[in-house]
């Protein structure tokens, strides 16, 4: 099968592309200069892609032998659908969750009230995860995590590529979402799977990292279901970080080493934004409570252009 490797590049200060360019001469590089978020870093190299197909792919995954044909070969056996997620695994063979429900704000109440169990009685009932799957069946899925996400390229170029106000997280949902209103399918393809290495450590990021999911979070539904789901996810938010700080506090009792200590301080960091959070400021202006976190980067508002469809 033929195939192109496209390596876009956030501005790396490592040596990267100077290892790349000398060892691997035949990848693509495009070098972005500066860390543009996960979607415009991918929509860099989308746009120089050729192929009838565009494989999304972190750098931190383990490929093994015959993952593309085989993708490739059940996209092409299911033309009703215009992306495709698969399984994906962590390094010590477990199993990850890349492959998810769509995001509603009924569904992250479950999940944060830990309700996930619901989803084994009804599928009107999932929350942020398919309960009772063990990821070996073919089923149409709400959105694939952009780690490992397959795409038809004219799929990509008729619904604008990745939304550029997405910065970090969302992206993928959001991508997925409107692979669904352009009537399209999102399937899971139970014979691939790959190893994706930085899966483990997402608990782990720096209080600045998980505040950007967060402004994802209002952003995206804010874009899908309007000011009323903006306003309504804050509350979910609460409860979500309200929930999670009671835990990691009680796990302080008994656990005090420096891991346990960072992350009640983020859990406490982040729901402190919540609470002071204006959802309707933040949406139309960018406004936000000031903690000391400032975003990674000026990200476009929501009040900006849609991504153009090519």
């Amino acid at each position: 099968m033929e195939y192109e490797v496209i390596v876009t590049d956030n501005g790396s200060t490592d040596g990267s592309v100077d290892f790349i360019r000398e060892h691997f001469p035949q990848v693509r590089i495009v070098a972005n200069g500066a860390n543009l978020g996960y979607g415009p870093g991918n929509n860099a190299g989308i746009d120089v892609a050729t192929g009838e197909y565009v494989l999304i792919l972190n750098p931190d995954t383990i490929i093994p032998p015959q993952t593309f044909s085989r993708f490739v070969a059940f996209a092409d056996r299911h033309p009703e659908a215009g992306a495709f997620g698969c399984r994906a695994l962590n390094p010590d063979g477990s199993l990850q969750d890349p492959s998810q429900p769509r995001p509603t704000v009924f569904r992250q109440l479950l999940g944060a009230l830990h309700l996930r169990w619901l989803g084994r009685i009804s599928l009107g009932l999932c929350a942020d995860t398919y309960v009772g799957w063990n990821r070996r069946t073919e089923r149409e899925i709400g959105y694939q995590a952009g780690m490992v996400l397959l795409v038809r390229r004219c799929v990509l170029k008729s619904v604008g590529g990745f939304d550029p106000r997405f910065f970090h997280q969302y992206e993928d949902a959001d991508l997925c979402h409107r692979i669904w209103d352009f009537g399209k399918s999102v399937l899971f393809c139970p014979d691939v799977e790959i190893t994706h290495i930085g899966g483990v450590n997402r608990g782990t990021y720096p209080v600045r990292v998980m505040l950007e999911t967060q402004r994802s979070r209002y952003k995206y539904f804010h874009k899908h279901y309007g000011m009323k789901a903006a306003i309504r996810i804050r509350r979910v938010s609460l409860i979500d970080y309200a929930v999670q700080n009671a835990h990691y506090s009680a796990l302080g009792l008994f656990k005090k080493d420096k891991a346990s200590r960072e992350r009640l301080k983020m859990h406490r960091v982040i729901l402190k934004w919540h609470w002071k959070l204006n959802p309707i400021a933040f949406i139309e202006n960018g406004e936000e409570p000031d903690l000391g976190y400032r975003p990674l980067t000026p990200a476009p508002r929501l009040a900006d252009k849609e991504p153009a469809a090519v």
